[in-house]
Order: structure tokens, then sequence, then C-alpha cells
């Protein structure tokens, strides 16, 4: 049986199975940077238990931190209530879910009109609180220790009071209280986030005529420096006359440049392999170093 307007008669379920398993693989991804971010940060206890029961809610907004320039060192600030301004409108609508998101009251961002853009709050395992509305310019989103209950129509309770015990600590700390620890990262002091807005163009021929030039030159430099004048002259880099063009080739990806992990540790583990271990260790020294300290079997 086909379905009209589906590319080779594809049935409704094969897209439904697709659509789930990019969640899936978007939380996986999520879990990952949480645990890699758990290694060298200082957490409250149980952000990884938290992390195995993430949301396919919880991780979309994740992602979509990471896919505008989140770095795995910066994470750390947000799960620790870090303010984040991101530049993107878009994003208000897109972390409004239904049956999950529901209007909130905050102090953030006055100067918007709250009863055209309401603030939104969102219970979860690893965000636990999570609050976002509109700035003037983009969207902003806060992760909170203690949900707030209040709104219109709700009386104060006792998650309200634990709220307001929070508030006092960033009162004192000047830190935000995050769900699993503090942040300096406040709305005076926020993170700034931007989806990309660059794109390539061509150069003029007298401007791609200067750049080669000049990378060029910086080769040549950086060749003389990085050995002996002697070694360099009997090891030339290779003849490339276009070397303008290996910019753009050079940084693939969006994360061009500083990269997902930015200037985070990174951590490699392997399984030790014991006949690694026994090569290595019966060579103390390279081989032929006595021929090199003796000048060698000609003296």
């Amino acid at each position: 049986m086909t379905h009209p307007g589906r590319p080779g008669g594809a049935p409704a379920s094969d897209d439904a199975r697709a659509r789930a398993r990019q969640a899936e693989q978007v939380r996986e991804r999520i879990r990952l940077m949480i645990e890699i971010t758990a290694r060298a940060g200082a957490y409250r206890k149980g952000l990884v238990a938290a992390a195995r029961r993430l949301s396919p809610e919880e991780a979309r907004i994740l992602s979509d931190l990471e896919e505008r320039g989140l770095q795995v060192p910066q994470l750390h600030d947000v799960l620790c209530g870090g303010h984040v301004l991101v530049d993107d409108p878009s994003l208000y609508e897109r972390w409004r879910f239904d049956k999950l998101s529901r209007p909130r009251l905050s102090s953030h961002h006055r100067d918007i009109d709250k009863t055209r853009y309401p603030d939104i709050g969102m219970r979860g395992q690893v965000v636990r609180e999570k609050l976002h509305g509109r700035t003037a310019q983009g969207t902003w989103v806060q992760l909170e220790k203690t949900p707030a209950a209040f709104g219109k129509g709700r009386l104060p309770g006792p998650s309200d009071v634990r709220h307001l015990i929070d508030y006092f600590t960033y009162r004192i700390t000047r830190s935000n209280v995050g769900p699993w620890g503090l942040s300096r990262m406040t709305e005076r002091r926020p993170m700034y986030l931007a989806p990309v807005v660059a794109m390539s163009t061509s150069l003029t021929p007298p401007v791609a005529r200067s750049l080669t030039a000049a990378l060029h030159r910086i080769e040549a430099d950086d060749d003389v420096t990085a050995v002996s004048q002697d070694l360099a002259a009997r090891f030339a880099p290779p003849d490339r006359a276009e070397l303008s063009g290996e910019l753009g080739q050079a940084l693939t990806g969006r994360h061009g440049g500083r990269g997902l992990f930015g200037n985070s540790e990174v951590w490699i583990t392997e399984t030790p392999s014991p006949v690694a271990a026994a090569v290595l260790g019966a060579y103390r020294r390279p081989p032929g170093a006595e021929a090199w300290q003796t000048g060698g079997p000609d003296g």
C-alpha cells in the first residue's frame, strides 16, 4: 500500500520511527555531554542519575543551545543556573511544549510586555525548573533549583518558600541557584549565545593574491622555525598554489575553531594492551642509542 505525497510510498509509521531514532540520538548526545562535564565540574549529587532519565523536551532545549554555540565547559554554568541570552527569538515558541509548559511569574527582563510574551516554566529531571522568556532581540533561559508554583490564580506553597530561600542565597552570594550548583552568570552578567550568521563569499583577485602571498610567507617562517634549517631544506612543504582555498576547508562545521569542547579537558579511556606494554617495556631506550653514544660501529 502506498501513501500519496510520500516519496517512495513510505508509511507514516516509518516517519515516526525515524523521528524517534533522531530524538533518542539527541538525548544520548546530551547525556554524554553531561557525563563529560561532570568529570571536571563540581555538581550536587544525582546529576548523572538524572541525566539517564532526560526527557526529549529537556534534550531539545540543551541541544538547541549547543547548536547555537554552547560548549561543554559552558554547560556547567547552564546546569548550575546560569542566565543565558540567545540571539534567536524563535526559541521562545519552540520551547513551549504541550501539557508540560505553563505560564510563570518572574522578575526577569521587565522591559518585555509579559502580557504578550509571558515567561514560561517547565519541570524536568535534569532542568528541575526551566524558565524562559523573550528579550527584545531573542530568548532567555535559566534553570532553577526549586520550582515555583505561584502564578495567576495560585497561592504560594511549600515549594515557593524554598524558592524564596534560593532568592536569599542569590542576594548573599550574588550567584544564581541552579539545580546542580551556583553560577555567577546572572541576568546582569549573562552568557550570550548566537546562531550562525556567517556565509561563504568569494575573494576578489587582488585580495586573493595578497592573502596567498601572506600565507606562503607564514608557512615558510613556520617551516624554518619549527625544525633546524638543514632539515627544513631537505624536507620542503608541499607546493600548493592556492593556499587561500584551504581556509574554508580547514574549519568545517559550525564549531570550526575552538570546537564543542572549547578549552575543556578531554579524557581518553582505552583498554590496555599487554602486548604493547611488553614491547614498550623491553626498550627503555630507542634502538641504536648505544651506537650513537659510542660513535657507531666505525668509531
